[in-house]
């Protein structure tokens, strides 16, 4: 199997799901499932988020999501996976992440996207802040997603 992208992408730049989805399934051999998600911008309280600005520190990010999703690669011995997250100032209803696996099985493909969803929201080294017309606010950690992780 050849690697089309690369395991690992953090960028600012909006991505094409559709073209991410196509090539990353057509670099996957003898596997029987793929597993995509996409996460957007929305707003998290009553229609008032104008934008949402998300920072990172470059290395230590790609480090901690490569090292994820390696953690991912071996529990469920996936053939592939790919990992895409945008920085930056993102509005509303723009994609903000994307995961996709292949696995031999649709078991092991859902697990390891689940996983890497979980930990993505919970532990990820982002800094998310909401933007509204009345100022703005760092965006707290919050429990349903701590206990999300408690399953893996």
């Amino acid at each position: 199997m050849s690697r089309v992208t690369p395991l690992v992408r953090v960028q600012q730049a909006p991505f094409d799901f559709a073209a991410e989805a196509d090539a990353f399934a057509r670099a996957q051999s003898d596997m029987g499932a793929i597993v995509t998600f996409t996460g957007v911008v929305r707003d998290s309280a009553d229609g008032g988020m104008i934008a949402m600005e998300i920072e990172h520190y470059p290395g230590m990010t790609a480090k901690a999501l490569e090292a994820i999703v390696a953690d991912a690669m071996e529990r469920w011995a996936l053939g592939d996976a790919l990992v895409i997250h945008r920085h930056g100032r993102l509005h509303r209803d723009e994609m903000i992440m994307m995961v996709a696996t292949a696995a031999r099985h649709r078991k092991a493909a859902f697990e390891a996207a689940e996983f890497l969803m979980d930990y993505l929201k919970s532990r990820a080294p982002f800094w998310k802040k909401e933007i509204a017309a009345d100022g703005a606010e760092w965006v707290a950690a919050k429990d349903v997603d701590e206990e999300a992780l408690k399953r893996w």
